[in-house]
């Protein structure tokens, strides 16, 4: 047989093969899907998970207490948070040392730290060492604060060290103290940069409120996995949980889509 007898194999292209290898992809999902739809026991995830008259008992409650709760936990601990981030981000900068040096202590301790850690220390070791009672609130508030403030410093760092210097220095040679500058010039446009991070730093927190429930809380302080909690165990049902969850994504999902545009503004305007 000659060479020109050999008929050549045929590749191919490269948008071919992504093509198929998607097509593929999307075959394999498609079968898990079908598979774990046929094995499931459908009466049973209805009985345990979505009772409507159970769901229904949750009503007004689960809003007008248990989310308000929570959005309350949410946005005192972030406003804390937020404050204590800034400061610590401008003692993170700061040329004297021993300012740099309780910041990094406090943003690596609290990073470091399990949510839930901080929340017993607070909740209970502060009234053992110190005779300190503070309310469910303010324990919330300090904690998630803490947690979230650790955090939010770097960011808000990261947000200043990406303003370029020429602009302080500017506004320096214009007659302005450092901190008129800062107030004015440098921290508007970082705080520009940083909001989807802040955002996401606002789901995080929404979720870690959760833990409150350590610290023993009444009816009307309830937020919503306490609730979601108590319900669940008075009617041995899952149902309650679900509607937790579906309130918890009322919070989430319009944050995490603001979170997105912001992004893609910011990436646009790159």
């Amino acid at each position: 047989m000659t060479d020109a007898a050999v008929v050549p194999k045929k590749r191919l292209s490269p948008r071919r093969r992504a093509a198929l290898t998607r097509y593929v992809q999307y075959a394999i999902l498609v079968a898990i899907v079908v598979v774990l739809a046929f094995i499931a026991d459908w009466g049973e995830i209805r009985r345990a998970f979505l009772d409507l008259d159970i769901g229904a008992q949750q009503f007004p409650n689960v809003i007008v207490t248990a989310l308000k709760n929570t959005i309350i936990y949410t946005a005192c601990g972030f406003a804390f948070g937020l404050a204590l981030g800034l400061v610590l981000a401008l003692m993170r900068l700061s040329s004297v040392g021993p300012y740099r040096w309780i910041s990094t202590g406090i943003i690596e301790l609290f990073r470091g730290l399990p949510a839930l850690v901080v929340f017993l220390v607070l909740g209970l070791g502060l009234s053992l060492a110190f005779g300190i009672q503070l309310s469910n609130l303010s324990t919330v508030t300090l904690a998630l604060g803490l947690v979230g403030g650790a955090y939010m410093a770097e960011t808000i760092r990261a947000g200043i060290q990406a303003v370029p210097k020429g602009q302080y220095e500017a506004a320096r040679t214009l007659g302005m103290t450092h901190t008129r500058a800062m107030v004015t010039i440098v921290l508007p446009q970082a705080f520009r940069v940083i909001l989807p991070p802040l955002t996401n730093e606002l789901i995080l927190l929404t979720k870690d409120s959760s833990l409150v429930y350590i610290l023993g809380l009444s009816l009307d302080e309830y937020e919503l996995t306490a609730f979601g909690r108590e319900a669940m165990n008075s009617n041995a049902n899952l149902t309650p949980m679900v509607t937790i969850a579906l309130c918890y994504l009322l919070i989430t999902v319009p944050l995490s889509i603001v979170v997105r545009r912001m992004e893609a503004k910011s990436g646009k305007a790159r």
